[in-house]
Parts: C-alpha cells; structure tokens; sequence
C-alpha cells in the first residue's frame, strides 16, 4: 500500500533551549520506517503513484554514494515491486549505501563528476530513457513538483498531534534543507499560516533559493539560513561534537549532513527568537548516511 506512515511528534528539551527561552517539538520523520525513512517518504509518494498508475517498470533517479534518496528509492523500489537504476555522482565506490543499493537490487551507473554535472542540461535523460524504456525518472533528491506535492503533507500530520504534547498551535517550522523540496511543500501547505526556517545544508551556489522560488511562486513565508560549515558534506570537529551533546542530553540521533547541521543553526539563532516561542524541528532522516563519517 502506497500509504504514508505516521510520524511521532514529541517534545525537546536541551540546555540551551530552556535558557533561550524556546520550545520545541521534534516531528520524527527519521522514526516512520526503517528503510525509507525521513523526509523520503514523503519525497517519493507521489512519484511512486505515478509510476504505478502508469505501469512503469522501473524508476530511475541520481545521487551519491551516500545519497538518502536513492536508498529510499532502492528500497520503495524492492518492497513495491519496481526495478531500479542509480545514476551516481564520481567514480565506483564501495560503501555501506551502495551496498544496500546493490543489495536492494538497483542498478547502479557511475557517471563521474563531469557526467554528473550534466544533469541539468537539456537531453540529459534521453540516452537513459531509451536503455531504460518507459521507466519513471526522478529528479535528483526526488524534488519538484510532485516531490513538493508529498512533502506539503508534513505540515497536516503535525497539526494533528498538537494536543498530544500540550500545545494548541506553534509559531514557525526549523528543518535542514538540501534541495528545497521539503521546505517547499511545507510553505505551501501553511499558505502564510507559520513561516518555515531552512538551515541550508549546502551552499548558496546550489540554487536552493532559485528552486524554492520556482515551485512556491509568489508565497512568502519562509526564510533561509546559511548552514553548510563550509560546503555540502563538510564536517569539522565543532559540529560532530555538538551532535555527541545533543544525543547524550536528548537521546536524539542526528547526522552531520542535515539534521545536525540544522539543530546547530538553530541555536546559533536562538536569541533571535523571543521567549516562549513554539518550533516545531522537523527530523528529516539520513541517519543511514551516518555510516559514512562514524559507526552509528
């Protein structure tokens, strides 16, 4: 069933949290399966529609050899019964992603950088829908529009847990953002309602304002923070030990792609929030990419 899975809503309480005076609730996307998890669901639901409804006998989509989305697509692809092939960024690589790539059955196509590059040029897909025949292809990360179609339903499984931790409303969103996708469909989902705060996890040479633009339209209502420490993938030792912190006090797993780096901008701008305000942090998943930098 293509049926997304509930994601639990609870509470966060860190030091420095009480003393800036902010509450905040965790929506645990990273809980709702133990494969395709996090915002990846969310991500693939409409695309894994389409594809049944037009009986396409595969997917296809691009990534790293860490990449969260291609794992999840691996694993949608092996559970609901459609083939898969991974375009990858760079040269083979043995990792514990590629692996479950392998294992789920998809097969993986080594692009190198400067193939990878081309992906956003005209006729990229072409030879790859002829060798690929009526397969569904997925935009890197599973973003556009249909991707933002399923991330704007974030937004309602939030709301219907409120009165679960206490609250009757919240104030604004906090969430990693890496293409933009998710942020996306959460501001149009809230239309203006609460605004949406997107640690960026990668540079601002990426085009993630110029992709949130595009699918919000004129939609205000959100507002994007610099996050990257330096780069996409970068991790330095202030950060890794500031997510060692956070689990020990929260017990909440994080990674140092996204999820850590959004919980770190967010107490980096905490005193610009006022006291007793209400966010809702939205864990977006990843954790198995954890595997790439330290044993989880």
């Amino acid at each position: 069933m293509l049926t997304l899975p509930q994601a639990a809503l609870q509470r966060l309480s860190l030091p420095w949290l009480t003393e800036s005076g902010i509450e905040l609730a965790v929506l645990r996307l990273d809980l709702i399966d133990p494969e395709i998890s996090g915002n990846k669901w969310f991500k693939l639901l409409e695309h894994l529609r389409l594809a049944r409804q037009s009986g396409a006998p595969g997917i296809i989509s691009l990534g790293g050899n860490h990449s969260n989305h291609l794992h999840a697509l691996a694993a949608a692809g092996q559970r609901f019964g459609f083939a898969t092939a991974g375009l990858l960024r760079g040269n083979p690589q043995d990792t514990p992603t590629t692996r479950d790539l392998e294992a789920f059955g998809m097969q993986l196509h080594w692009l190198g950088y400067g193939g990878y590059r081309a992906r956003h040029e005209p006729g990229f897909w072409q030879p790859w829908q002829a060798r690929y025949p009526g397969w569904h292809c997925v935009p890197e990360g599973g973003g556009g529009e249909l991707g933002t179609k399923g991330c704007a339903l974030i937004v309602k499984q939030a709301r219907s847990q409120l009165a679960s931790i206490g609250w009757d409303d919240y104030d604004a969103w906090w969430l990693a953002a890496g293409t933009g996708t998710t942020l996306a469909g959460m501001v149009l989902a809230e239309a203006g309602a609460h605004p949406v705060h997107g640690a960026l996890a990668v540079p601002e040479g990426y085009g993630v304002k110029e992709g949130v633009a595009a699918l919000t339209g004129s939609l205000a209502g959100y507002h994007l923070h610099d996050a990257d420490r330096g780069g996409f993938a970068k991790v330095d030792h202030e950060l890794l030990a500031f997510i060692a912190a956070s689990e020990a006090q929260s017990g909440l797993p994080l990674e140092p792609l996204y999820t850590g780096k959004a919980l770190m901008a967010l107490k980096e701008k905490a005193g610009t929030f006022a006291k007793g305000t209400r966010l809702i942090f939205v864990h977006t998943g990843g954790l198995q990419g954890r595997r790439g930098f330290y044993k989880a």
